[in-house]
């Protein structure tokens, strides 16, 4: 199935490393013309360079997506760039600070709220006119198993994750008719940039939520997110669908 979607064209938000990097590259090497986008342009413009090193095609637009204008400008560009918009994996987030409720500042929770609730809505605002002119799309939201239960000192990310669900189920409800469906991921916690800074006592903690034994991959999430992106999931739109190594079972 190298070529599954070939003349299809993908966007990636936050696919300078990480969880996003992973769906760029696999996205590519299925095919899909893929724009990839994110703030850090070193790491987006070797995502595209390798890429390009196994003969896929890509261009990174860089974009701030939680400025509204630099959303919509980034499918400007993908549509200037190769004429369509057929896939969009709004990926971009951040952990933001960490505190109790009380003690969260407001600074904090602004800008949780912005990366990770409201770049989604921006993305989306802009893509969905994109896909209807074709008539089909599919947009994959990345949540978090925190888009479904709480997580001490996560206030901002649990709420903003919990938002991303919602928004993916009404959105879904508003446009399956019309062609575009919009499902969103829980990945458990995964070994990405996001988790660097962490010592080996807490990531041993963290490892031990997760009966599975260990962390997970991001190449792990891309698997799923181009299940649900693929013509595979057809009768499948407004979902959440859990990567956690049996983390929300327990």
């Amino acid at each position: 199935m190298e070529n599954q979607f070939k003349e299809q064209v993908a966007i990636v938000t936050g696919a300078g490393s990480g969880i996003g990097e992973a769906c760029a590259l696999l996205f590519a090497r299925l095919g899909a013309k893929v724009v990839v986008s994110d703030i850090n342009e070193k790491g987006g413009n070797a995502v595209v360079d390798a890429i390009k090193k196994n003969k896929g095609q890509a261009i990174f637009v860089k974009a701030d997506v939680t400025k509204p204008a630099e959303a919509k400008h980034l499918v400007d560009e993908t549509i200037k760039a190769f004429g369509r918009l057929d896939i969009a994996v709004n990926n971009a987030g951040i952990g933001g600070e960490s505190n109790p409720v009380g003690d969260l500042s407001v600074e904090g929770w602004d800008k949780i709220i912005s990366v990770n609730l409201s770049s989604v809505f921006y993305c989306m605002k802009a893509q969905i006119p994109a896909m209807l002119k074709n008539g089909k799309g599919s947009i994959v939201n990345m949540a978090s198993i925190l888009g479904k239960v709480g997580f001490a000192n996560s206030a901002g990310y649990v709420a903003a994750k919990h938002g991303v669900v919602g928004l993916t189920e009404n959105a879904a409800i508003e446009y399956s008719a019309k062609g575009i469906r919009v499902n969103a991921v829980g990945p458990g916690f995964i070994e990405t940039p996001l988790l660097s800074a962490m010592d080996a006592a807490a990531k041993k903690a963290l490892v031990s939520l997760h009966p599975i034994g260990r962390l997970g991959k991001s190449e792990e999430v891309a698997e799923l997110v181009v299940w649900l992106a693929s013509d595979k999931a057809s009768f499948v739109s407004g979902g959440y669908y859990a990567v956690d190594g049996a983390y929300l079972a327990r």
